[in-house]
């Protein structure tokens, strides 16, 4: 049976959150689906393609009433898969993907501090992300801080839109 585009991309969150971003080739991919690397070009053009493709599936689902409850979905969606956060804001910062949240998000504040809070939200998740993966690991400590100074940082940049 042949494989749907959909199929790809779910096959390669399953490797990202499996190995991780720098180990998540299209070899690897192809090797999940159990088909020959070339059969993925014939969903996706290109690598690049395909991150767009699961940063779009990583936060197919954030939503939220407000800017705070929005940037809230999108670490969360981000946390939920290793790497999560470094493709979403790969994606973003070369303009491949996430740009409903961003556009929400713009909805409720404006282009620019939309920009900033996603730039927040990416930085900081990104950050939590490594830090979880060395502490599961037993490099580092756990940091019970995480998320309040998050939530810290989000009420400086609302406060400061005066919101």
């Amino acid at each position: 049976m042949a494989n749907s585009l959909p199929d790809v991309v779910a096959a390669a969150l399953r490797v990202l959150d499996s190995y991780g971003l720098e180990f998540c080739s299209m070899r690897r991919v192809a090797a999940e689906l159990e088909v020959q690397p070339s059969a993925l070009y014939h969903h996706v053009p290109n690598k690049q393609s395909l991150l767009a493709l699961m940063a779009d599936e990583i936060v197919r689902d954030v939503d939220g009433e407000d800017p705070r409850a929005l940037c809230h979905a999108l670490r969360d969606a981000m946390l939920a898969i290793r790497d999560g956060a470094e493709v979403v804001a790969t994606a973003s910062a070369f303009r491949l993907g996430v740009s409903e949240v961003q556009k929400r998000l713009a909805d409720l504040v404006g282009d620019d501090a939309a920009r900033t809070l996603l730039l927040y939200v990416f930085g900081h998740a990104q950050s939590t992300q490594t830090h979880r993966q060395a502490s599961a690991v037993g490099a580092i400590d756990e940091d019970p801080d995480l998320d309040p100074s998050f939530d810290r940082g989000l009420t400086l940049i609302l406060a400061g839109l005066g919101r």
